[in-house]
């Protein structure tokens, strides 16, 4: 273990990363084209292969290929995919409706919420865990669904209920207070690609003498699940660790780094990371967000090398995980400390 330095103040430290900022258009573009005909060539697969057992691997693999181009998007809704603001608006909003995600309600969610308060009581509220007197003031059955979420075996559920379906799909004016035109706009388009695809496969399954039900639960539902299990696994992991803290005070947020404390660095093995756009070297995207993703694998390493000591990096296991979702169901924000649904220390 190295010594941990002082963490510089976040100006200095992006000053570091500022020769790797540099974006391309031309090789982003290139991206944005590869993942939509993969999409494309995934999704044909689970429409036309004979065999069943086939078809659901190819519609496994549409529901990656969305994560892919779903990570391009996130890219392209902070300014970093390309250098150029209104292309990258409308890439981020291609590249996100496979994923069927609002482009301006993610932004909103995302890049003010989340990246201007990451773990923050009462304001990001990503994964955000309750306190042991919070969990007893819920209802049983909100209870056991919060149980169910930090299994570790429902990160699907929980990001498609409580942060697509709540926060991003015509949000109620209690979760989401601003109401804008384009907000509106966004999820009508999402709806208009949800009735086109779902169109387009009932179509599809009387054309080629398919159960319309089965086309749908394997290119339709299933990509949708793949995904959102996908990104619900993605934003759990990238800040809850048993060293990772949350907090309830901004003073005491502030004063932690949290641009470089609250997030981890998972690392993989046999291409993983290449496969996901490089998106797990996620604590040189939350230091500096205009790091352009096929950049951020030598920033992370430089910051790494900078910063001794003070960036949390795990090698991946599913023993690790489950071992993480064992530990960390509730938090004592006054201990600084996770603990389990008896209110148990477990870290």
């Amino acid at each position: 273990m190295h010594q941990a330095t002082v963490i510089p103040h976040r100006k200095i430290i992006r000053e570091w990363l500022a020769p790797i900022v540099t974006k391309n258009t031309a090789y982003a573009i290139c991206l944005v084209v590869m993942d939509l005909l993969l999409f494309g060539l995934a999704l044909s697969a689970a429409v036309l292969l004979a065999q069943p057992a086939l078809q659901v691997l190819a519609g496994i693999v549409t529901g990656l290929v969305i994560g892919r181009l779903f990570i391009l998007g996130h890219d392209a809704c902070h300014q970093s995919l390309t250098p150029h603001r209104r292309l990258n608006r409308w890439l981020g909003r291609l590249v996100f409706l496979p994923s069927l995600t609002p482009y301006s309600l993610w932004d909103m969610g995302h890049n003010v919420v989340h990246h201007g308060y990451t773990n923050l009581k009462d304001f990001d509220f990503v994964w955000q865990p309750y306190t042991l007197d919070a969990y007893r003031r819920l209802p049983v059955w909100r209870r056991v669904l919060e149980q169910v979420y930090r299994s570790g075996w429902a990160p699907w559920l929980y990001y498609g209920l409580e942060i697509w379906f709540k926060r991003m799909y015509f949000p109620s004016k209690k979760l989401m207070p601003t109401r804008r035109g384009i907000f509106t706009a966004d999820c009508l388009l999402v709806t208009a690609v949800t009735v086109a695809w779902v169109t387009a496969l009932v179509y599809a399954a009387y054309a080629t003498g398919q159960s319309p039900w089965w086309l749908l639960s394997v290119a339709f539902f299933l990509p949708l699940l793949v995904w959102n299990a996908l990104i619900g696994f993605v934003v759990y992991v990238h800040h809850t660790h048993t060293r990772v803290a949350w907090y309830a005070q901004k003073k005491d947020w502030s004063a932690a780094s949290p641009f470089v404390s609250t997030t981890v660095h998972l690392t993989f093995g046999a291409g993983i990371g290449n496969a996901l756009h490089h998106i797990m070297e996620h604590t040189a995207h939350h230091v500096d967000m205009s790091v352009p993703l096929y950049r951020l694998k030598q920033a992370q390493a430089l910051l790494e090398a900078k910063l001794p000591g003070h960036i949390v990096i795990q090698p991946f296991s599913w023993a690790w995980y489950f071992e993480t979702a064992r530990r960390c169901k509730l938090y004592d924000f006054e201990q600084q400390c996770w603990t389990d649904f008896a209110g148990q220390r477990t870290s």
